[in-house]
C-alpha cells in the first residue's frame, strides 16, 4: 500500500503544473536535474482513451522515471467506468496519486462534457471521483485522489462548488483562482483561494493554489496571503528549468542555451519518430529569449530538423 505522499510532503510544499504538450517526462526529467519541485504532474490523458484501441499511444504521456517522484499522473473524461478502470491501471504503473481534471476550458475537452464542464455536472463530478477511489481500492491500493478545477463556469461558484467536491474527501484540491470563461485574459484572484482554505479547514483535504505565479518567491507570498498548504506554477517553468531553485537562482545566458541542448538531445532519444520533432520548438521560442541576438537565433532554431543541427547552431552562437 502506497502512502499518502500529501501528508509527507513539507508545508508549503510548490509544485509544477500539468501542461498539454509541455510538461512531458523528457522536461520533467530536465527540470528535476536543475531544480526539483515539492511534486510532479503528468500531462493530462483521456480516461475514454485509455480505455480504447488507443490506449498504447497514450501510455507513453504517463511515462515517468524515479527522479520525477513524486509524481501524480492527471487524467480527464466524462464516464465513471472508465475512470474506474484508468485508476486500476494508474495503480499499476507505480504513480504515487492520481489527479481528476475538472477545470480544462479547451473547447474540445469541454464538448466531451469533461473538464471543466463537470462544474456544471456536479452528480457526475462525484460519480467519477467515488469511481476512481472503487478502482483504486480494486488494484489493493490506497492511491491519493486529487481534483484540479476552477472557481466556477461562467461565474463565481465556489460557495456551490467546491463543497461538493470537499465532501468526496479530496486528499488534495488545486483551486485556479479564475472561471472557465475567464480562461488567462484575466489575473487570478487569490482571495478566492483564501475562502477555499477556509472552506477545507478541518476536512483534511490539502489546499493547492495556482494562477499567475511569477517564481519561487511570488509562491512564498501567495502562501502567506492565503494560508494555502502549496502553491503550483506553470507558465513561469518555460525557458527555465531553474525555476523552483530555492536560492533564487538566476541562469546565464550560456546556461539556459546548453540547457536547451540537453533537453533537444533527451527528446528525440526519448520520443524518436513517434512525436513530431516541431513540438521541442515551442520551448526553443522560451529558452531563446530576452538576450542579444536572440531573435535571430530563434529564427535558426526553428528552421533545424534534428538534435544534431540545434547543437551546432548553439555551439556556433556561443563562439561568437
Amino acid at each position: 500500500m502506497k502512502k499518502n505522499f500529501w501528508q509527507q510532503l513539507p508545508r508549503p510544499f510548490f509544485a509544477l503544473a500539468p501542461m498539454a504538450g509541455v510538461t512531458d517526462m523528457v522536461f520533467r526529467q530536465v527540470i528535476a536535474r536543475r531544480a526539483k519541485p515539492d511534486v510532479f504532474w503528468t500531462e493530462f490523458v483521456s480516461c475514454d482513451g485509455l480505455q480504447s484501441r488507443g490506449r498504447e499511444a497514450l501510455l507513453r504521456d504517463l511515462q515517468f522515471s524515479d527522479i520525477e517522484r513524486p509524481i501524480v499522473a492527471q487524467v480527464f473524461g466524462a464516464t465513471p467506468k472508465h475512470f474506474y478502470e484508468t485508476a486500476r491501471l494508474i495503480v499499476s504503473l507505480g504513480f504515487d496519486g492520481i489527479d481528476i481534471n475538472m477545470g480544462c476550458p479547451d473547447k474540445a475537452v469541454i464538448a466531451q462534457g469533461a473538464g471543466a464542464a463537470l462544474i456544471r455536472r456536479t452528480e457526475l463530478a462525484r460519480e467519477i471521483i467515488v469511481a476512481t477511489k472503487e478502482g483504486i481500492a480494486s488494484a489493493g491500493s490506497s492511491l491519493p485522489v486529487s481534483v484540479k478545477t476552477r472557481t466556477g463556469y461562467h461565474t463565481d461558484e465556489i460557495d456551490t462548488w467546491i463543497p461538493i467536491l470537499l465532501d468526496t474527501k479530496l486528499d488534495a484540491l488545486t483551486i485556479h483562482a479564475r472561471t472557465k470563461k475567464e480562461l488567462s485574459d484575466v489575473p487570478a484572484r487569490w482571495e478566492d483561494v483564501s475562502r477555499v482554505v477556509n472552506m477545507a479547514r478541518g476536512t483534511g483535504t490539502v489546499i493547492i493554489g495556482n494562477g499567475d505565479v511569477r517564481d519561487l518567491a511570488d509562491a512564498k507570498e501567495k502562501v502567506k496571503e492565503t494560508g494555502a498548504d502549496g502553491v503550483m506554477l506553470g507558465r513561469a517553468i518555460f525557458g527555465n528549468p531553474w525555476l523552483f531553485d530555492e536560492a533564487g537562482k538566476i541562469p546565464t545566458v550560456e546556461e539556459k542555451l546548453l540547457a536547451l541542448v540537453e533537453h533537444t538531445h533527451l527528446y528525440e532519444a526519448t520520443w524518436g519518430a513517434t512525436k513530431s520533432f516541431d513540438l521541442m520548438k515551442k520551448h526553443y521560442k522560451a529558452y531563446a529569449n530576452g538576450f542579444p541576438n536572440a531573435s535571430d537565433l530563434r529564427a535558426r532554431l526553428m528552421m533545424c530538423k534534428d538534435a544534431k543541427e540545434a547543437e551546432e547552431i548553439i555551439t556556433n552562437f556561443l563562439r561568437v
